[in-house]
């Protein structure tokens, strides 16, 4: 009954390989190597790195002399880590033939000083299979403690590399599920301004460009991704179950896949579960510090005898079966929490004064999150780390509905700062002393969150989502060269009317500098707002603006009616522009406006950026123009 039981449930939430009968899973411990068989998945994975060496659909290597690795970029004081260190300990963790072939799992443990390259603790790397499944499932276990040497990690991740001769089709969200470049194609292209991106000159896709940031998403919006094949039929898929383990919380973009770079070009998956991308994650250990990290387990998922899209629907329908599973009660780590030491918090967010009761709410996002800390030590200056930035805990996020009710389910028991945010709402709101008790549910009753503004709005461009996306060209974001197409699009700048032009139209996703067609930069760029102001208060007015993207040692100016009143000064990195997405870490700041700078009729507001590189860009989420002389109160979004 089991048996048959699993057999069903497979057949509900994927697309199935019909081919070879499902059997119990069969273990084979031989020297150097892991083998295990379930009659539908095979893989092989080697001892002395951890590497899947190989992976068998119905018979049909996916890999071809690809791999399966966990990868890692980091520094231990002038030592560069891109390792884990020595193999420590080889085990089966979960021996099939206990448990009548039901499921099987084994673990590589490695240990590194960061002096030999390997990352100064231990990272111990597991991997599982069940009867019936066509998924592999991953797990890594990062530990760091008493006579480990500091260290700073820039990226980490799991890829694969596919097999070239199966795969064609890439899938990530609904912009971006296509056929893709042949790798000779790709090899034979013309580079351009960064090494990631080649313009094509053979093919059925000469002539465009292509590179890996078009393929950057979400994670946590991603309920599966991967490759399939159009004529082979057999797809590969990359399924995170819970997003606790995903660095940066629920709005940090990173890479997914793409044509490898690094010479052959094969179908490359990644999961990121830490990257330096789109404003960065820091993780930071200090000598000796005791931490400890475990990613996963997620599913490799495996399928065939389909078209992409019924591929893809099917790992979808699997990565739904995963998510309500989680967390795993197989997976048995002291590091991670099992059911019973987890507990949920609900509660209602109420916005006060910014929203009236009549005016439904944009998405909420709701999270329990580690407090904002301080990092610094070993020749790094101080810096503060919030929740966007954070590679170091795990965070916990879910959409409330429409009335601002919330429930945060499986999280582990602990203390917490409650956030959260509202798309067409400016800033976030933030509460510590939030404990969650292991098996309760924490019932928090109505949250109320008055936004902060001078008052009322005199004009704003742009909706307070965190993304750039409504914009001119935001439609297609991730397409190469946004910011070389600015100078054709804006010949004189963007010059945008208060109550005449239409942002859609008239504001463009990203203000670069001045650039030639080649990306020279031949000087700063203006943008100009104008706008009227009948009504013009003593106290004068703010300008406040949400930022989505900025690139570090560029700065803008702020000017009004000639006369400079503000500058940023040198903004932070969150490099988006020329990675090519809507998005990045977000920031929000706000600047005085002089009621003498200010005229009833004919105001002319410019925003000069300066920098030295092409690269250096900015993404405005908002633009909002308030009046200081007005009460709170009486603020009221038109």
């Amino acid at each position: 009954m089991r048996r048959l039981s699993g057999f069903l449930a497979a057949v509900i939430c994927a697309v199935c390989s019909p081919h070879l009968r499902a059997e119990g899973v069969v273990l084979r411990d031989e020297r150097g190597v892991f083998h295990m068989s379930n009659g539908r998945l095979e893989v092989s994975i080697r001892k002395e790195d951890g590497d899947v060496t190989r992976m068998k659909l119905n018979g049909r290597d996916l890999l071809a002399g690809g791999t399966g690795y966990w990868s890692i970029v980091a520094n231990s004081g002038s030592s560069r880590v891109n390792g884990f260190g020595k193999s420590e300990e080889t085990r089966v963790t979960i021996d099939p033939a206990a448990n009548d072939g039901e499921r099987a799992e084994v673990a590589m443990r490695f240990r590194g000083t960061g002096k030999d390259g390997g990352f100064p603790g231990a990272f111990e790397v597991r991997y599982s299979l069940a009867e019936d499944s066509q998924a592999l499932f991953a797990a890594a276990v990062l530990s760091h403690g008493p006579g480990d040497r500091f260290c700073t990690v820039a990226e980490a991740r799991f890829a694969m590399k596919l097999a070239p001769d199966i795969f064609n089709h890439l899938s990530i969200d609904r912009d971006r599920d296509r056929d893709m470049p042949a790798p000779e194609d790709w090899e034979k292209g013309t580079g351009l301004m960064l090494k990631e991106a080649r313009r094509l000159t053979t093919g059925r896709f000469a002539g465009e460009v292509e590179h890996k940031y078009a393929y950057s998403a979400i994670l946590p919006d991603l309920p599966a991704f991967g490759w399939s094949g159009t004529e082979q039929k057999y797809g590969v898929w990359f399924i995170n179950p819970s997003s606790e383990y995903i660095s940066g919380g629920c709005t940090k973009m990173e890479l997914t896949g793409h044509l490898d770079v690094g010479g052959g070009a094969r179908p490359t998956l990644l999961n990121m579960w830490h990257g330096s991308h789109y404003g960065g994650v820091v993780l930071r250990l200090q000598d000796d510090e005791a931490w400890s990290k475990v990613i996963g387990p997620f599913a490799i998922f495996c399928n065939d005898g389909a078209p992409p899209d019924q591929l893809w629907n099917g790992a979808i329908r699997y990565a739904v079966s995963q998510r309500h599973a989680w967390p795993f009660d197989w997976f048995d780590h002291p590091a991670y929490p099992k059911s019973s030491q987890r507990g949920a918090l609900a509660g209602r967010i109420r916005i006060s004064s910014d929203q009236p009761d009549d005016k439904p709410l944009g998405s909420i996002r709701v999270g329990l999150t580690a407090p904002d800390h301080v990092l610094g030590g070993n020749g790094w200056r101080s810096e503060t780390i919030d929740w966007q930035r954070d590679g170091r805990n795990p965070q916990y996020w879910s959409k409330a509905s429409k009335n601002g009710a919330f429930r945060i389910s499986k999280v582990p028991a602990g203390d917490y700062v409650l956030r959260a945010f509202v798309d067409g709402i400016p800033g976030e709101f933030a509460r510590g002393d939030i404990r969650v008790e292991a098996g309760k549910t924490v019932e928090l009753g109505e949250v109320s969150w008055e936004p902060e503004r001078a008052g009322p709005t005199i004009w704003q461009i742009g909706t307070a989502d965190r993304s750039a996306a409504e914009f001119r060209n935001g439609d297609r974001y991730w397409k190469w060269g946004n910011h070389l197409a600015y100078r054709t699009l804006f010949p004189q700048g963007v010059d945008l009317t208060i109550g005449k032009g239409n942002p859609a139209k008239d504001w463009y996703i990203c203000q670069p500098l001045d650039l030639d067609a080649d990306g020279k930069v031949l000087g700063p760029s203006t943008w100009k707002v104008r706008f009227d102001c009948p009504e013009i208060s003593e106290d004068g007015a703010v300008l406040r603006i949400g930022f989505c993207g900025t690139r570090a040692r560029s700065s803008l100016d702020f000017g009004l009616n000639g006369k400079q009143f503000a500058s940023t000064g040198p903004l932070p990195e969150a490099g988006v522009m020329h990675r090519d997405s809507h998005r990045g870490r977000w920031f929000e700041r706000r600047f005085d406006v002089p009621a003498d700078l200010l005229r009833a009729s004919g105001n002319v507001l410019t925003l000069t950026l300066h920098g030295r590189e092409w690269h250096q860009g900015v993404l405005y989420d908002f633009l909002r123009l308030e009046d200081a002389g007005k009460p709170t109160e009486a603020a009221a979004d038109p």
